[in-house]
């Protein structure tokens, strides 16, 4: 985006053209009162800002400082010389101070590709890696007092302070979940192969201490994930912090989100839930409680790993491969199956409840476990298990495998192996994964799914071939007599 600024005889004014909505006419007094409180004149002339280009609507409170600037070079109040270099971006408060502005990873990310030095708040928390690059950040406090002066520019920005630092939510480990092995050892496996997951149990039986420590088992986020990651987050307006750190995004959004709130949309478009799990974990309880229309909308993003958002104004897309953890009961009293409670639901009611989920959905999810009530001597006693530390190993153990395994055979065997074939079964276990497909009626993307699983099973126990216990466990996961 570029501003433009013209100053021309008439009545004295301030229009800005070129698509701007709301919040960026708004501008007009900000602006107006900002040069005043700082000590610039006020030029009593019409002025036209354009923004350009002019055919894309421009949204937002970040046009606030480029048009000051733009105004005061315009009328021979700062040198116009110094500006060909910087990238203004920053809101404008009453008393001429600069605030930040939704966006600034991707506005630095900008810079730096323009060959600028991005110009902004000295309140924006930017990566330090952003803050220190080649051309650098400028930080303004507020336009400066002083007729003829440039805008004061200070060194550039740090990253997160350690304040922010210290302000993360407090530790999770799995050694907290008791009694729970048969679960872990489940999400172990969807972590090594980045499996969706779905966990059925009654209430209480701590499906959701599981899925909150998920992120935990997962390696810190890849340089490329993280830069994504906090982009995605920047534009969203979320915080960066935990991102810049390596820590993955965790995002639980409650059942009544809409649809737009979960794969983006609105206007302004903006990511939603999905985009900003980008590299993470996206947690959804209370599954069934969903709306069906909103969890269908997952099946796209959940194959693709992006969402592309079609409006009248272009198209947007967002990036979103994450991984899905889910959680339900088994009917609507959460007591189907469970010894110690007796079930009051009706089969018409367990059916509709079940049903909701839909099956095109269900046929994306890899690894379905059920979690049992813990025992109550476990609980009291405070019993520990595997820890967070132990599973961590058995995930980075079966990646490292997978990575050479996969390596291994695309120099033996190039392209020439392709679909499930090309995950290596023992002769056994191919015949007994054919039968089990035709007895249990698998689709081809089921198929698809439970080779994957297995292929991720063998990888944990180091097996170049996919033995028939493998396929029995990963088959294990996928038929399931609940949901």
């Amino acid at each position: 985006m570029t501003v433009e600024v013209s100053v021309s005889g008439g009545i004295p004014g301030l229009s800005i053209v070129g698509m701007p909505d709301t919040s960026v006419l708004e501008a007009r007094s900000r602006v107006r009162c900002a040069i005043k409180a700082c000590g610039y004149k006020i030029p009593r002339l019409h002025v036209t800002v354009n923004l350009a280009p002019a055919e894309i609507r421009k949204t937002g409170t970040a046009f606030d400082l480029p048009i000051a600037v733009a105004v005061l070079a315009a009328t021979g109040q700062i040198p116009l010389e110094s500006l060909s270099k910087l990238l203004f971006v920053g809101e404008l408060a009453l008393d001429g101070t600069v605030c930040p502005s939704r966006g600034a990873v991707a506005y630095a990310a900008l810079a730096e590709r323009e060959g600028l030095s991005l110009a902004c708040s000295d309140q924006t928390r930017l990566p330090l890696a952003l803050s220190t690059g080649a051309y650098g950040i400028s930080a303004i406090s507020r336009l400066r007092e002083g007729v003829g002066e440039l805008p004061l520019l200070t060194a550039g920005i740090g990253g997160s302070d350690g304040a922010d630092a210290c302000d993360a939510s407090d530790h999770l480990d799995f050694s907290d979940v008791v009694d729970q092995d048969i679960p872990k050892r489940a999400m172990v496996i969807a972590a090594a192969g980045r499996h969706g997951m779905l966990m059925v149990g009654p209430p209480g039986s701590g499906k959701t201490m599981l899925a909150r420590r998920m992120p935990t088992i997962l390696p810190p986020l890849t340089d490329a994930e993280r830069s994504e990651a906090m982009l995605v987050h920047s534009v969203a307006g979320q915080p960066i912090s935990a991102l810049e750190r390596g820590e993955r995004p965790f995002r639980a959004p409650h059942h009544s989100i809409s649809m737009g709130g979960l794969v983006g949309g609105g206007r302004p478009v903006m990511p939603g839930e999905v985009s900003l799990a980008h590299g993470g974990v996206l947690f959804l309880d209370e599954l069934p409680e969903f709306a069906t229309n909103v969890l269908q909308s997952l099946r796209q993003p959940l194959e693709d790993h992006e969402v592309r958002i079609v409006r009248v104004d272009g198209v947007y897309v967002f990036p979103c491969n994450f991984q899905l953890v889910a959680a339900a009961n088994p009917c609507p009293c959460g007591h189907l199956g469970d010894e110690a409670h007796e079930c009051t639901c009706s089969p018409a009611r367990i059916a509709a409840y079940q049903g909701r989920i839909g099956g095109p959905l269900m046929d994306r999810i890899d690894v379905v476990v059920d979690v049992h009530r813990p025992a109550s001597t476990d609980v009291i006693r405070g019993s520990e298990g595997a820890g967070s530390a132990e599973m961590l190993e058995q995930v980075m153990a079966a990646r490292e495998f997978a990575s050479w395994r996969e390596a291994r055979d695309a120099a033996r065997f190039g392209s020439s192996a392709r679909g499930v074939a090309r995950l290596g079964f023992e002769p056994e276990a191919s015949a007994f994964f054919v039968d089990s497909a035709e007895r249990l009626a698998l689709g081809g993307r089921g198929i698809a799914r439970v080779g994957r699983v297995a292929r991720t099973i063998a990888d944990m126990d180091g097996h170049e071939l996919v033995s028939r216990d493998d396929v029995g466990e990963a088959l294990q996961y996928r038929s399931r007599r609940q949901l």
